[in-house]
């Protein structure tokens, strides 16, 4: 495949995956990780989870992991083209349904639609931090690792990026 296949083969998985992140860019993080691992073999189960980390822990929205997938497939242009097929038609049906939104602001179909967001979206993220997880699960230690955030994330109100932090020293220290 040529360079330029991998550059449309990218911004038309993008495309598509763009109109099904209900809950936001991570709730999709399965079907990039398919996209760019399974389907393509762009890159492998760890440098995913790799660039996952760095969009994370990056200041700003996190669904910079796009942009930093579509460099790593095609440079600057891959940067830019992932982001603007991931971001553009997202923005365009937010800014629609928020119109529509406003003109039936109190109709009950919207809030029982509304409602029945909630748990797929719930469903996606959780379905995200599984194959984060699982992709990072060589050996007891990232396993140790991974449980113990998830118990820190969700039962205290510290900051994630302690997680990220003592992941990263840990890693450092015992993962060479």
């Amino acid at each position: 495949m040529s360079e330029d296949d991998d550059l449309w083969a990218l911004i038309i998985g993008f495309l598509g995956i763009s109109l099904l992140s209900v809950g936001g860019g991570i709730a999709v993080l399965p079907e990039m990780h398919r996209m760019v691992v399974e389907a393509h073999g762009w890159m492998d189960d760890l440098a995913f989870a790799k660039r996952y980390a760095l969009a994370q822990a990056a200041p700003g929205p996190n669904i910079m992991v796009v942009g930093l997938i579509g460099w790593h497939v095609a440079g600057p242009l891959g940067m830019i083209s992932a982001m603007l097929a991931m971001c553009g038609p997202t923005s365009l049906l937010a800014y629609g349904f928020a119109r529509l939104r406003k003109r039936v602001a109190g109709a009950r179909w919207m809030r029982v639609f509304e409602r029945g967001m909630v748990p797929i979206a719930i469903g996606l993220i959780a379905a995200s931090g599984f194959l984060l997880a699982s992709g990072a699960a060589e050996g007891w230690l990232p396993i140790a690792i991974s449980v113990a955030s998830t118990v820190f994330v969700w039962r205290t109100r510290r900051s994630p990026l302690w997680v990220l932090v003592v992941g990263a020293t840990l890693g450092g220290l015992f993962l060479r």
